[in-house]
C-alpha cells in the first residue's frame, strides 16, 4: 500500500470510529453534558425520578431542547424520567463546524442513551428531531428501545426528487439558506410569527411569548450549524429507516403543519411503519408542542400507557 492509500485508509478508519455504535459506547458524562467520542459537548436535562420508565425528546430546527419543556415537565410529574439533549451546534451544546447531519444527530442521541445507561425508552421526536429518532434506530437498533413518537416530523424525505414527485422543490430550502445567510434573526422571527404556529392564518391571535422564544432558542444556536441543518432535515432519505422500526410507533401531525405538510410527512410516515398509529390534529400548525400542548401531553400519556 502506497503513502497516499495509508493515508485515505487511517482516515476512512478515524471517520468511521467517530461515528456509529462504537463512537456511542465511548461517550462519557461531564457534569450535565455527555461528550461524545469525537469531543462534542451535549447539554443534557434529565428530569423526574431516576428509576421512573424512560422518554427521551429530540428536538426541532433551529430550536433547543427547551422547545420540550412542558412535556418534560408534565411526563416528570407523572413519575417519567424525562431526558432531552440539545442537538450539536443547538442551545448550549458544542458549535462543531462539522458533523452537522442526520448521521452525526442520531448517533449523538445514541451517546447520550448509553452514556445514561437508559432502557426500555420510548423514543420521541419533533420534526428534525424525528428524523433524528428515525435514523437512530436504523443505525443503532432497538435493544435500548421500547416504543416511538414522530410529532410533526420531516421523515420520510422532504425533498422532491425525481422518486419523491410529492415533496418540496430545491427552492424552498434554498429560500432558508439565503435568508439564514442575509439575516438569520429576522428569519426566525418570521417563521415564529407566521407559518410554524399558524400565526399567519385568518383570525389568529400571535403570541409574542412563543414568538421570542422561538427566537431566542435559535438564536443560540451556531449560525454555520443551523445552516448546515437545513439540508440535514429537508435533504435526508428516511424511507428505509422508517422500514426498519420494529417497536409500537405513534405518529402525530397537525393538518395545517405548514412547514412540514402531513401528507408528505406523517401520513407517509405511517404508511411505512409496520402497525404505526396516526393521530391527526384537526387545524393543527407545525408546532403543536405549544399550541395544543394539552391534547399533546394526554396523548403522550395514553401511549406511553399502553
Amino acid at each position: 500500500m502506497n503513502t497516499i492509500a495509508r493515508t485515505v485508509a487511517a482516515g476512512a478508519l478515524a471517520l468511521a470510529a467517530a461515528t456509529g455504535p462504537q463512537a456511542a459506547s465511548a461517550a462519557t458524562i461531564d457534569g450535565n453534558f455527555v461528550v461524545t467520542a469525537d469531543g462534542v459537548r451535549l447539554y443534557v436535562k434529565d428530569w423526574g425520578p431516576k428509576h421512573g420508565p424512560v422518554v427521551t425528546f429530540s428536538h426541532g430546527w433551529p430550536l433547543s431542547s427547551d422547545s420540550w419543556e412542558s412535556q418534560m415537565l408534565f411526563l416528570a410529574s407523572k413519575g417519567y424520567r424525562v431526558v432531552a439533549h440539545d442537538r450539536r451546534g443547538h442551545g448550549r451544546s458544542s458549535q462543531p463546524w462539522d458533523g452537522n447531519d442526520m448521521d452525526h444527530y442520531a448517533d449523538d442521541l445514541a451517546a447520550v442513551i448509553d452514556a445514561l445507561d437508559l432502557r426500555d425508552v420510548t423514543v420521541v421526536g419533533f420534526s428534525t428531531g424525528g428524523g433524528e429518532v428515525v435514523r437512530y434506530i436504523s443505525r443503532h437498533g432497538t435493544s435500548r428501545v421500547k416504543k416511538a413518537v414522530l410529532v410533526s416530523a420531516v421523515p420520510p424525505l422532504m425533498l422532491r426528487t425525481g422518486d419523491n414527485p410529492g415533496g418540496l422543490p430545491i427552492e424552498v430550502f434554498d429560500g432558508l439558506r439565503k435568508a439564514s445567510i442575509e439575516n438569520r434573526s429576522q428569519l426566525y422571527l418570521d417563521i415564529a410569527s407566521g407559518p410554524f404556529y399558524g400565526f399567519n392564518r385568518p383570525g389568529a391571535t400571535p403570541n409574542q411569548g412563543l414568538i421570542q422564544s422561538f427566537w431566542a432558542q435559535g438564536m443560540q444556536g451556531g449560525h454555520k450549524n443551523t445552516y448546515d441543518s437545513i439540508a440535514a432535515f429537508s435533504a435526508t432519505d428516511f424511507r428505509e429507516d422508517l422500514k426498519k422500526i420494529d417497536v409500537p410507533t405513534l405518529v402525530i401531525h397537525g393538518d395545517d403543519d405548514q412547514i412540514v405538510p402531513i401528507d408528505l410527512s406523517g401520513r407517509a410516515s405511517a404508511a411505512l411503519v409496520k402497525g404505526a398509529e396516526l393521530i391527526v390534529y384537526e387545524g393543527g400548525p407545525h408546532g403543536i408542542t405549544d399550541t395544543h400542548k394539552e391534547r399533546l401531553n394526554q396523548d403522550l400519556l395514553d401511549f406511553l400507557s399502553k
